[in-house]
């Protein structure tokens, strides 16, 4: 890699991490292009240069933290066979992952409803699908051998991730009497009954 594509690499990382920190200290109405740059350090022209403009750094952003997400959860599948196990893996790393980072938890929870990830959908989308793959070829085996419910892979999204996300979320959003160490230890059982082939 030449010094140029390293220079480039570290500026893009750096507008990153400080847009993440930005948006982590002042929400979403302090999460502006120019807040970004002079926490940063780096130039308008900069930024539009790497990410054509804040949109695309916002949805660089939320891929960046996807990334982060979901690299956990497949690392807590790494050498699990049994389904159960693995289920139950899944949903203690998502939960872990929001307590350990709420910052990048945060911002993916609130991206779902700007307007920069429709603007960038296709390639928001193309760069969570060799993951998201990852996790469905885990899931697969276990349907097609009757540990796991038969159903359409949407809903099986919706009952392993949807009770863990919005659990994240209303942690996140600091709801009074939710705490997450006790989702950890109650969820993980509870989603796999609620996955598992009768």
């Amino acid at each position: 890699m030449s010094p140029k594509q390293l220079r480039g690499e570290a500026t893009v990382s750096r507008l990153l991490t400080a847009a993440l920190d930005v948006f982590d200290s002042s929400g979403h109405d302090g999460f502006t292009v120019h807040a970004v740059t002079a926490a940063s350090g780096v130039s308008l022209g900069s930024l539009y240069h790497h990410f054509g403009n804040f949109d695309g750094l916002a949805a660089a952003l939320y891929s960046r933290c996807m990334d982060e997400l979901l690299d956990s959860l497949i690392a807590a599948l790494d050498n699990v066979r049994a389904a159960r196990t693995g289920i139950q893996a899944i949903v203690v790393a998502y939960l872990e992952f929001t307590r350990d980072n709420p910052a990048a938890a945060r911002f993916i929870h609130a991206s779902a409803y700007a307007g920069y990830l429709a603007a960038h959908a296709d390639r928001v989308t193309a760069a969570k699908a060799p993951k998201l793959k990852v996790i469905a070829e885990w899931l697969r085996p276990h349907v097609a051998a009757g540990r796991l419910v038969a159903i359409a892979g949407p809903l099986v999204e919706i009952l392993l991730i949807g009770p863990v996300a919005e659990t994240a979320r209303r942690w996140l959003s600091g709801m009074p009497g939710l705490d997450i160490e006790q989702a950890i230890k109650v969820l993980p059982e509870r989603i796999w009954h609620s996955l598992r082939a009768d």
